[in-house]
């Protein structure tokens, strides 16, 4: 399964983040002390959202045989106690009863189940 690492050291808020042998550094914007090397942690969450959509979708489209040429998948995160997330999907090549299809299907990638159903954290020191 999935994993990776994080690692914060005294250079304000830049993360270096390892995970499925990538590297990706996270920061927090100028306005909340940070210097934007980086996505924000809720940038990665929409940007984790945004592509396992996009993918789900591009397997289930090819499965079919459906002429899709594009999906776009924007992404918005509202609220700070109640949060949600408003996701518009933009697809080409689609009739109206396929793009119906790929929205309920969009509702169902392993991501979008995993923050809908929330996921148990344990934490431990090493």
């Amino acid at each position: 399964m999935a994993q990776g690492t994080a690692r914060i050291g005294n250079d304000h808020y830049r993360t270096e983040i390892s995970v499925g042998g990538h590297a990706i550094t996270a920061d927090e914007p100028a306005a909340l002390g940070g210097r934007g090397a980086g996505p924000a942690p809720y940038d990665l969450l929409l940007a984790s959202l945004g592509a396992c959509t996009a993918i789900t979708l591009r397997m289930y489209a090819d499965r079919k045989g459906w002429p899709m040429e594009s999906v776009e998948v924007a992404l918005r995160l509202h609220g700070k106690d109640e949060r949600r997330i408003d996701r518009v999907l933009t697809i080409a090549g689609l009739d109206d009863e396929q793009m119906a299809r790929m929205a309920d299907i969009a509702e169902r990638t392993p991501v979008t189940l995993t923050l809908k159903n929330g996921l148990p954290i344990d934490t431990r020191l090493a």
